[in-house]
């Protein structure tokens, strides 16, 4: 499989940039088990990047078990340790499903908020910040911001600085991310459903930056029950149009 990558700005860890640009590609299933890596060269030239840079943020990877190497071939992606969600064929690409999966990362969003809040540092504010630049400048550029909204979202978890819960984003992340698809295809139809999300992320970071664990709980709460208000007013045209084909994704066979 062919994937590129933007190159990665200054600021935050390059290591980690690049890691989080690879972990992302496969948690969303742009790669997959199986799959090889771009070459090192390739991965210098599309980063921008040392060959030291992405040698440890690879090692990182090998680390998390994601990556393995295969010895004068290359590194390749690893198949999931555990098997994916048995869901209903019938149930799954609806928009009631839509719903229920946001309400599922309405309880794990709040909670990652909260502890993001209280246990933040520096580092994972700089981070979070770029995550929201990089969501605003594919938008800006005319790209779903889908990958970049997951990103957003994960930033936030690694602050909150608990390996479980971030582990179960990670397992999740497809179907997330199937919703994810959705939510912000319906809201980029209307400049008020846009704006508005903009507006929930910017709560959610204030708070976690403030330092304030119960304002960004409920920063976080309410933008996952907006999020299910907005897929509740879409205009039935773009369930029939797009809704269900997006939604695709969210079935077994696609995980």
């Amino acid at each position: 499989m062919s994937v590129s990558f933007e190159p990665v700005k200054a600021g935050t860890s390059l290591a980690d940039q690049v890691a989080q640009s690879l972990e992302s590609s496969i948690r969303q299933g742009q790669l997959r088990p199986g799959d090889r890596l771009p070459t090192e060269v390739a991965m210098v030239a599309q980063f921008g990047v040392s060959r030291t840079v992405v040698r440890e943020a690879i090692s990182r990877l090998k680390s998390s078990g994601l990556v393995e190497s295969k010895q004068g071939s290359g590194v390749y992606v690893q198949a999931a340790r555990i098997e994916p969600l048995d869901l209903d064929k019938t149930q799954a690409a609806s928009q009631e499903a839509v719903i229920q999966i946001v309400e599922v990362r309405r309880a794990l969003e709040a909670e990652v908020a909260e502890l993001a809040a209280a246990r933040r540092n520096p580092e994972d504010i700089r981070r979070i910040h770029a995550a929201v630049q990089a969501l605003a400048d594919a938008v800006q550029q005319g790209r779903d911001g889908v990958s970049e909204d997951v990103a957003f979202h994960r930033a936030i978890a690694q602050a909150a600085r608990n390996p479980f819960l971030l582990n179960t984003l990670d397992y999740l992340s497809q179907i997330l991310a199937g919703a994810t698809r959705v939510t912000r295809a319906n809201e980029a139809r209307r400049t008020d459903f846009s704006t508005a999300v903009t507006q929930e992320h910017a709560g959610i970071v204030q708070a976690i930056e403030a330092g304030d664990p119960a304002a960004a709980r409920a920063a976080a709460t309410a933008h996952m029950n907006n999020a299910i208000s907005r897929i509740r007013q879409a205009d039935p045209a773009f369930w029939a149009q797009d809704g269900r084909r997006l939604a695709q994704v969210l079935l077994p066979d696609a995980l």
